[in-house]
């Protein structure tokens, strides 16, 4: 969504102070101004700098819903990044923290696109005018504006661990890891993996999952050491023996259990053990042919969800899963 504001917008009576040395503004503007003097960053933003997840539309009619009971319906501001493109003017130089602000682009909105979202609704259905408070910080920066963003909603009820993960993916190997096992058309997670952590039918592994799996894959092995790109070649190797092996029971998850959560950790916690034995220190390559061999007994397990291991979830059962599979293969 563009930043651009098709006018300069003025919002009168704003304070200005600051926060741990950040220049702040706090006021209020009608409804009408505030669904339209800012926009959201999306996770998939072209900039690679986005961290919003898409609108959802039951949060949004919850909240309109929620500001028809009346005057008891509560709300708190929201959270904005001017990012400089705000200009503050004080009414009068013995009160300077006290004035206009001119808004020359729309400012990034970090926290309330479900209650903005909320009260657009509420309005169009009601043809009514709310107040809407809001505080904006002057100027961030967009890695300043993720942090914060981040911090908002892990410490409260938030945006989870799967967003969470794709974030930090440029300071974190493994969530670096799993976010490029999603969005690489050569993965094997690739037409399987959800960003955001929302499972469809066709999406049921959440970028979380797929960091739990490249933890279990080099967990206290010398694979955890490696550049992440290695880590990546390394995992994308090993599932795509698995989905080449196995075409049938991995595409379809209805009908075979080797791509349900369960099995893929214990098959990443064997790989661990399989591609460490199999690794060639020389090129820093597994062995392809030891493994692929190996893999071929995979065969023996009957991954239909009918078979033996319909009843095998959580923890536990990875793990007597693993040790099912080692003695299979190894």
């Amino acid at each position: 969504m563009s930043s651009q504001l098709s006018t300069n917008i003025v919002i009168e009576n704003v304070v200005q102070s600051k926060m741990r040395g950040r220049v702040i503004y706090q006021g209020s503007v009608s409804s009408q101004v505030a669904v339209n003097f800012s926009y959201s960053k999306l996770f998939n933003d072209p900039s690679g700098k986005g961290y919003q997840r898409p609108i959802n539309k039951k949060r949004c009619k919850d909240f309109a819903d929620y500001l028809s009971h009346g005057e008891d319906s509560l709300y708190t501001p929201i959270l904005l990044n001017a990012a400089g493109n705000w200009e503050f003017h004080c009414y009068d130089r013995q009160r300077p923290s006290y004035g206009r602000l001119v808004c020359r682009k729309k400012a990034t909105l970090m926290d309330g696109q479900h209650r903005l979202g909320g009260i657009k609704e509420y309005i169009e259905e009601t043809d009514s005018t709310l107040n809407v408070p809001f505080l904006a910080f002057h100027f961030l920066d967009e890695d300043e504006e993720i942090k914060l963003f981040d911090v908002i909603n892990t410490k409260a009820k938030g945006i989870g661990t799967s967003l969470s993960r794709y974030l930090n993916r440029n300071n974190d190997n493994f969530s670096w890891v799993a976010t490029n096992l999603i969005l690489k058309p050569e993965s094997p997670f690739f037409s399987k993996g959800t960003l955001i952590g929302r499972r469809t039918k066709e999406k049921h592994i959440t970028l979380q999952n797929l960091y739990q799996i490249v933890s279990l894959l080099t967990k206290k092995s010398e694979l955890a050491k490696l550049p992440k790109e290695k880590i990546l070649n390394i995992t994308m190797f090993y599932f795509n023996l698995i989905k080449e092996l196995f075409p049938e029971e991995w595409d379809d998850y209805k009908n075979y259990r080797l791509t349900h959560i369960t099995c893929l950790n214990a098959l990443a916690m064997v790989g661990n053990e399989l591609i460490n034995k199999n690794f060639l220190a020389k090129s820093q390559q597994p062995d392809s042919v030891k493994i692929a061999d190996k893999l071929l007994n995979l065969g023996e397990i009957d991954w239909s969800v009918n078979g033996g291991l319909q009843f095998i979830k959580g923890v536990t059962g990875t793990k007597l899963l693993a040790t099912d599979i080692k003695n299979c293969i190894m």
